[in-house]
């Protein structure tokens, strides 16, 4: 039975690990998706088989409960509000993990037929320390995300003094617990603080550097698991845990990489304005000049004459739920023999792929959807870059500002385009809360209003042409 159990197990992780790989190509992923799942499904009845589970009723209970709440929130929520999502699920990893480690000390301590040893004792600590850590993190990513939490650097004094001797103490106490793991006091006093060290690592992050938090936090919830795998002796949870921190953590490095931010300086509080909603910053090195508006009317004229469009969507696109506008206007400009694309840079939304998957939920094609590196080149023979949306990903003063807090952030060239349309609502900043040169060179249109009503206009005069 139990060289059965094992097999299954290795079966579902070989499952995992074809699923990640199917996830790396958009036409593969569906299936992806699917292998992961049925190896998660295998991975569950297995477990029930092993752990000798000897009433079902609070299983049964639970997973109604929690497949009801799962239903409603996968409906209920919108594309706009999948990375906050994203952020609570991996809090809900992190507290199943501390509540585990926290129900398996004390079936330790108060049945005598259990036996504590080094190797238990270490993993116990690091499920309580990790778990509680990713728990209220991802809550306050998600409260950012969602506007209940301020979007912005929130700093105070010895700020990083308080984190560094909370996290020594963490240390301390984990060892005193390894030698004496009858003290339970240390249990409660290490699960509380690791509490609050959550708060304290996320609440500094700025709205900016959020999808990066997400994804760290992601790799956190990972390691609980594998850590919480090593408690139950649960070798499935163990590989699964690693499978999910190992990935996280090299998703956190290509975000990094594609702001041109180290992951010190993402965790140790980020950019001052990041997340601010005011309009940009005004300084003596800020970009003057005259900003030229344009109608839909004219702006039509304008596409008419395009041979080569390129197509850069952000935030803003999601926001206004413009996906299936973009659709109806790059289906016109196919329709009159033009060249239409879309430029997607790594960090744009808030959560990598954002835009690629909001692109396909209105039938675009992979296939136009094209990765910064890719199609960076091809700027300069753009007849028309259409920003919508996007702020920062575009913003030349990463290349030409070295006082910019975006300075050597890779960005798209678009700036080299011969016309840029910029649709926007206003002039604010994006989420670096800095001025957008952009906004000023001679080449570039000011589009304003609303994404999805902007473009719908556009579309509408261009079939009047």
């Amino acid at each position: 039975m139990n060289i059965l159990i094992e097999v299954s197990y290795l079966f579902a992780s070989i499952l995992f690990i074809f699923g990640i790989k199917r996830l790396s190509s958009p036409k593969t992923a569906r299936q992806g998706n699917f292998l992961a799942a049925l190896g998660m499904l295998i991975a569950i009845i297995v477990t029930l088989f092993d752990q000798h589970v000897l009433t079902f009723e609070w299983i049964i209970i639970g997973f109604i409960i929690g497949g009801v709440i799962g239903v409603l929130m996968a409906y209920k929520t919108p594309m706009t509000g999948m990375p906050q999502m994203v952020g609570l699920l991996n809090g809900f990893g992190g507290g199943a993990s501390l509540l585990v480690a926290l129900s398996e000390y004390y079936k330790m301590k108060n049945f005598t037929t259990w036996t504590f040893n080094d190797a238990t004792n270490i993993t116990i600590v690091l499920s309580l320390i990790i778990g509680a850590v990713t728990f209220t993190g991802s809550l306050i990513a998600f409260g950012k995300l969602q506007g209940i939490v301020t979007g912005k650097v929130v700093k105070y004094p010895g700020q990083h003094p308080l984190n560094v001797l909370l996290f020594i103490s963490l240390i301390a106490a984990g060892i005193f617990f390894v030698i004496n793991p009858a003290m339970e006091i240390l249990v409660i006093s290490i699960a509380v603080a690791s509490l609050i060290l959550g708060v304290l690592l996320v609440l500094p992050i700025g709205g900016a550097d959020m999808p990066v938090a997400i994804s760290l936090l992601n790799s956190y919830s990972g390691l609980a698991a594998s850590a919480t795998g090593f408690v139950l002796q649960n070798n499935q949870l163990i590989i699964a845990g690693a499978l999910v921190g190992a990935s996280g953590i090299i998703l956190t490095i290509i975000m990094c990489k594609g702001m041109n931010r180290s992951l010190l300086n993402v965790v140790m509080g980020g950019w001052d304005s990041a997340g601010s909603t005011a309009t940009a910053v005004s300084s003596s090195s800020s970009p003057k000049g005259q900003v030229k508006s344009i109608d839909s009317e004219e702006l039509a004229m304008i596409f008419d004459a395009a041979e080569n469009i390129i197509i850069v969507p952000g935030y803003g696109m999601a926001v206004a739920q413009a996906q299936h506008a973009v659709r109806d206007l790059v289906n016109l400009l196919e329709s009159k023999g033009k060249k239409v694309r879309f430029a997607i840079h790594p960090v744009a939304g808030r959560m990598p792929g954002h835009m690629n998957v909001l692109l396909a939920e209105a039938q675009i094609s992979y296939d136009k959807m094209l990765s910064m590196e890719e199609i960076n080149d091809d700027f300069p023979n753009t007849d028309i870059s259409l920003i919508i949306g996007a702020n920062d990903v575009v913003n030349p003063a990463a290349r030409n500002d070295k006082n910019s807090p975006i300075y050597g952030m890779p960005i798209l060239n678009v700036d080299y385009s011969k016309t840029v349309i910029m649709n926007k609502r206003s002039m604010n900043a994006g989420y670096a809360g800095i001025d957008n040169e952009l906004f000023f060179y001679p080449n570039t249109l000011m589009y304003f209003g609303d994404a999805k009503d902007a473009v719908a206009k556009l579309t509408q005069e261009l079939k009047n042409l």
